[in-house]
């Protein structure tokens, strides 16, 4: 390695530092380099999760199966979070992100014999075997993308300042929205025009292109070695460190399940917003009002990056929650894509405020040495719930909320202004979960578990002024 590259990175006060993207004039820092590989890594993974539920429904028009779809994608992030977080606390960060593109290339590689082998007609029925494994196999690729999402906030406690965190975290929100903003697009089309032969010849052309391309980043990582006196720490997942980490810090639990518990509520939107939105425009339609949707995600984390989150990131958090709740609430009470645009606008414009505001936190208040283990271990407890709303709500939809709402005791209650039919089942879904999720908002704001942890991301930032 050059002496340019071994200087991007310096051991300073127990943490790896280099140029300060955010110092005027910087361009091009390896934070820059990494984000910008990540945005390749997450368009190629996510465009993949959004074709083949995108061609799923089509082939099948089963909204049981997208709904399998999202547990499927949720069981395995909830199940491979802690481990994979241990990977990233016991390995290079790059390395772990390394072995993350190729895992998923070779799942892609594998998906792609499946679609060239299957006979004709073999992924139109639910119960076909060729269409799960098809199925399986794609989301192995995506769920193995999830190590560079534990992975990024680390390198950011690594790489930039305390003070600049927020900000930091900011412009990985706005990398994911760029990241939607393609995706949604990309996939729409690819599916429209060669089904899921396309998405998979494009996820095998960019996952390479990712691994490549990080191969060249200049990140000197050196594994710091234990103190003299002290053995090295095993090389296992330690649930039990991990847990007692968290709960040394008064209220993070709490933290940890309030976004448990978003996400089994969010869940509804994995299992039915594709859904919904195809039952009011076409596949292309879709895919285009979503990617320009997401200029929202590109919008927030353009203005966190400048504004960063003001004094308490929890109280942002909390902030933005009731109001993206609120939008669920009223965006679906009639069967409008106008109403639809405007309630996921503002969902996306919020989305990365509250991913930002819990990862500042975090990253304040957890041992460097824990991060990745606690980073995965709240992405499974996080997503724990929603698998269960995933797999629940499909077929409750599916079987009991649209008969309710085609010809059944909703459709005569409600339905001269709700609306009658599937779609309308779909949204009342959707509304009752917006009810229930500024109800929840409303109870955390007055909680003791959100005063204490403000107390102790208070307390740490006066450490770090006064160190």
């Amino acid at each position: 390695m050059s002496a340019a590259s071994r200087a991007a990175i310096a051991l300073v006060d127990g943490r790896w530092q280099g140029p300060d993207p955010f110092q005027r004039g910087a361009v091009l820092t390896p934070f820059h380099r990494l984000l910008a590989n990540n945005l390749v890594a997450n368009i190629t993974n996510f465009t993949m999760w959004f074709a083949v539920t995108f061609y799923v429904y089509l082939e099948t028009k089963s909204v049981f199966a997208t709904g399998m779809i999202a547990g499927l994608y949720l069981v395995l992030t909830a199940a491979c979070g802690i481990w994979f977080g241990s990977l990233v606390d016991h390995h290079r960060k790059k390395t772990a992100m390394l072995g993350s593109s190729l895992v998923s290339l070779v799942f892609y590689a594998l998906a792609f014999v499946i679609e060239r082998t299957a006979p004709d007609g073999a992924f139109a029925r639910v119960d076909s075997p060729w269409l799960w494994g098809l199925i399986g196999l794609t989301m192995l690729g995506v769920i193995a993308g999830n190590v560079r999402t534990i992975a990024l906030p680390t390198l950011v406690t690594l790489l930039i300042p305390e003070d600049r965190r927020d900000r930091a975290n900011g412009l990985v929100g706005m990398v994911s929205g760029i990241g939607f903003l393609v995706t949604s697009v990309i996939s729409g089309f690819l599916v429209a025009w060669g089904g899921m032969l396309y998405a998979l010849i494009f996820a095998l052309a960019f996952t390479a292109l990712a691994l490549a391309d990080l191969v060249t980043v200049p990140v000197d990582e050196p594994r710091a070695a234990p103190a003299h006196d002290a053995p090295a720490a095993p090389r296992t997942v330690d649930l039990a460190g991990t847990i007692r980490v968290i709960a040394a810090v008064p209220g993070l639990f709490a933290l940890i399940f309030f976004a448990c518990f978003n996400n089994f509520l969010g869940g509804v939107f994995m299992a039915l917003l594709d859904a919904y939105g195809l039952s009011l425009v076409s596949v292309q339609t879709w895919g285009l009002l979503f990617g320009a949707l997401s200029v929202a995600f590109i919008a927030s984390g353009i203005a966190i990056s400048r504004t960063g989150l003001g004094a308490n990131p929890l109280r942002t958090l909390l902030l933005v929650n009731l109001g993206a709740w609120a939008a669920c609430c009223v965006f679906t009470l009639k069967p409008s894509i106008v109403l639809l645009v405007l309630g996921c606008l503002v969902w996306m414009a919020l989305g990365p405020y509250a991913e930002a505001a819990e990862q500042t936190t975090l990253q304040k208040v957890v041992p460097l040495e824990r991060q990745g283990r606690v980073f995965g271990f709240a992405q499974s407890v996080e997503q724990a719930a929603s698998p269960l709303t995933a797999f629940l709500i499909g077929p409750l939809t599916q079987f009991i909320v649209i008969p309710f709402m085609t010809n059944g005791a909703g459709a005569m209650a409600i339905g001269d202004w709700f609306g009658r039919g599937p779609d309308r089942g779909i949204a009342l879904v959707f509304t009752v979960a917006g009810v229930i999720g500024v109800i929840v908002t409303l109870l955390a704001f007055g909680s003791s578990a959100y005063r204490r942890l403000s107390a102790a991301y208070a307390q740490g930032q006066a450490a770090e002024a006064a160190a």
